[in-house]
């Protein structure tokens, strides 16, 4: 191949810097998937926002903890998380009760109802999992998970 030829191949290669496709952004992709997995996640568990569902699954994996604590765990702002356990506690599904040495640091923690909730819930969990991942081959998920962590 000549040098011209290899120099126009390059070039179309290339994006301009005033190509821009939102199509191709990698916010909008993400955000195209996720709208994708909420709606999954509604069709499967219709009950609970994914929000709640994390703060209960959380709370198996984890047990007693603050509410601050569970925020960061799960990834959300303390106003969030506060407004989540409200109405999860509401439903009577956790419970909160204070600190015995901090009295202003709030515990949460699953009701017996919160328990058998997210245990009958796990095995959708797993089933909206890989409804999500379908269209991706055992070696694209594994890359995909992966990948994903490190953008996390």
């Amino acid at each position: 191949m000549s040098e011209e030829n290899l120099l126009k191949l390059v070039q179309a290669e290339e994006p301009e810097e005033n190509d821009y496709h939102l199509q191709e952004q990698v916010g909008f992709i993400l955000r195209k998937a996720h709208q994708r997995h909420v709606s999954i996640f509604a069709a499967h568990i219709a009950d609970l926002t994914p929000p709640q569902f994390a703060a209960l699954a959380k709370l198996r994996d984890v047990g007693e903890t603050s509410q601050n604590q569970l925020g960061t765990l799960i990834a959300m702002d303390a106003a969030t998380v506060k407004g989540v356990i409200d109405r999860l506690k509401a439903r009577g599904l956790v419970e909160l009760s204070k600190h015995e040495v901090d009295k202003r640091r709030l515990l949460v923690n699953l009701t017996a109802q919160g328990r058998d909730a997210i245990e009958r819930l796990i095995p959708l969990a797993r089933d909206i999992t890989e409804e999500t991942l379908a269209p991706l081959s055992p070696k694209e998920v594994a890359t995909f998970m992966k990948l994903l962590a490190k953008l996390a």
